[in-house]
């Protein structure tokens, strides 16, 4: 029985927690506040077509040394929380312990082995190196998660569509603990599909939501209002041509037009993104890892990224009068 620990037991920590709990995982979680207590005193709950799914919680504690070596730490934070939280995430690391990072945006392991980048770390969301060197890159299994989850209440965690896993070794190529991994959740009823180069997968993913999710929590709109907007759907569609420049340069070429992406977009429908959730929320926005990191990447393979600019600039400043983005 694989011991799993679930770091952030929100809206997708507790849909991966309570799959692979119910697969027959012995899943701990690293939680704190109101969610701590729900798990605690009921295990982990997730809503799905209908129903309340329960599984035990083998542990839940919010100090990692609580709950020792893992062979799976699953890390489902928002991004602004994990340079703080990782240092104190070692405890859970033993010398074949697998990292997976199922979180938005630019990961912090994205830009080690590019060597366009450097070896310098995306201070957009690796200030310093700190996650870095709390969790080295030899634990990292990358991935994408095509999902649509939010939190029901603490500790209950609400599915609405898809379940869809992409996972992959970040330095690319096959591995047998990639499909190992993939077995495991399989089992727990994930549609996993291993990747030979999980970067790009990352990247595309990227590339089609770095500006819908800022332009909805600008605007309170939902996706296909967004869409709908004639010169809104332009601006998007040239910051990702801006993107689309940038990913050329560091082996994530993304050959499909803004136009195309549109219509996959679309059939979504009334949408909420997950930028505009935190916000309805009051929780912190997850700018860097949207923007941030591709206008960092952009200055370091020198791609002018004017539009990303602009949305990340607006963004930013309704973050700071809302108390959601940090001076």
């Amino acid at each position: 029985m694989p011991r799993v620990c679930v770091v952030g037991a929100g809206a997708i920590g507790g849909f991966l927690g309570t799959h692979l709990a119910r697969a027959g995982a012995e899943v701990s979680a690293l939680a704190r506040g109101t969610t701590l207590v729900a798990l605690r005193d009921h295990g982990w709950r997730l809503e799905e077509g209908g129903e309340l799914l329960s599984a035990p919680v083998a542990a839940a504690a919010d100090d990692a040394r609580e709950l020792g070596p893992q062979d799976l730490v699953v890390i489902a934070l928002k991004a602004p929380a994990l340079p703080s939280l990782a240092p104190q995430l070692t405890p859970l690391l033993g010398p074949r312990t697998l990292v997976l990072p199922a979180m938005n945006g630019v990961p912090w392991w994205f830009s080690h082995g590019i060597d366009a980048l450097g070896d310098a770390p995306l201070e957009s969301v690796d200030p310093g190196g700190g996650i870095a060197g709390a969790i080295p890159a030899a634990h990292v299994i990358g991935c994408v998660i095509h999902a649509g989850v939010a939190t029901r209440a603490p500790g209950i965690a609400l599915h609405r569509m898809g379940r869809g896993l992409i996972v992959g070794e970040p330095a690319g190529g096959e591995s047998a603990r990639v499909q190992e991994l993939a077995q495991l959740l399989r089992a727990a009823r994930f549609e996993v599909t291993p990747s030979t180069r999980i970067r790009y997968d990352v990247w595309y993913k990227l590339w089609g939501n770095m500006t819908v999710n800022p332009i909805s929590a600008l605007t309170q709109a939902t996706m296909d209002r967004v869409l709908d907007d004639e010169l809104v759907r332009e601006f998007i569609s040239a910051g990702m041509r801006e993107a689309a420049a940038v990913g050329r340069l560091i082996g994530c070429d993304v050959t499909q037009t803004p136009q195309e992406r549109h219509q996959i977009t679309r059939r979504l429908g009334a949408h909420k993104t997950s930028m505009l959730q935190d916000v309805e929320a009051g929780r912190p926005i997850e700018l860097d890892a949207l923007i941030g990191a591709v206008r960092e990447i952009g200055a370091r393979v020198h791609v002018a990224t004017p539009m990303l600019d602009a949305l990340y600039g607006m963004t930013r400043l309704f973050g700071r009068v809302h108390g959601l983005y940090p001076l």
